[in-house]
């Protein structure tokens, strides 16, 4: 970590003319450069004003459409098969959703639907129309919308809950079922990893780099 009370004492050897305001208490300070793995914090509320990006344009765009690959493995193959006296069933993503429409809680439906679903697609979509321009050193058209778009859908996407929900399920049912972890659960768990890496952070040094 680095605190930007060293930043305001070394500015004068990372000097940029790049300014940035804290979300949080609107404190303004002077851009410096961070190595790997360190951040920097707002002196006056401790929030996190900025962090260093350790991967590429290019590396960020071929995350996101590998990402977008296992997108259709979780929605496509299941999640995981339940085998019981030679009567088998298996579940997606998308029929864990579809099961709890039918019934009173379709409510829950919908934000699960959001969470594992339509959030995460939205994401990864913008990130590729996004990064698919930034490699060229354009920003894309509606940029600006796009990156308001990322920023809001990232509290909504939660893959990594799903996921913990499914482990959770196949060690309580492999007690009384026969249970076969599917490839779609295979493709969750690199689906969340990925997310979190070029979703699940902040974006905003998008806006610096075009």
């Amino acid at each position: 970590m680095k605190s930007l009370t060293q930043s305001r004492q070394d500015r004068s050897s990372t000097r940029t003319g790049k300014l940035i305001i804290c979300e949080y208490c609107d404190a303004v300070y002077r851009k410096s450069v961070l190595s790997r793995h360190q951040k920097a914090v707002c002196v006056r509320c401790a929030g996190v004003v900025d962090r260093h990006v350790a991967l590429s344009v290019q590396q960020r765009l071929a995350l996101s459409i590998t990402a977008a690959v296992l997108l259709l493995f979780a929605n496509l193959y299941p999640v995981m098969s339940i085998n019981l006296q030679g009567v088998s069933n298996s579940a997606t993503l998308f029929d864990s959703v579809m099961i709890l429409s039918v019934g009173p809680i379709t409510f829950i439906a919908l934000v699960a639907a959001l969470a594992i679903i339509i959030a995460p697609v939205c994401q990864v979509l913008l990130l590729i129309w996004v990064l698919s321009f930034a490699v060229a050193g354009r920003r894309s058209p509606g940029f600006a919308p796009c990156m308001l778009w990322l920023e809001a859908l990232r509290p909504w996407s939660m893959l990594e809950v799903c996921l913990l929900g499914a482990m959770v399920a196949v060690i309580k049912l492999a007690g009384l079922l026969d249970v076969i972890p599917g490839i779609g659960l295979l493709a969750l768990v690199l689906l969340s990893i990925l997310i979190i890496a070029i979703a699940g952070r902040d974006v905003r040094d998008l806006w610096e780099r075009l």
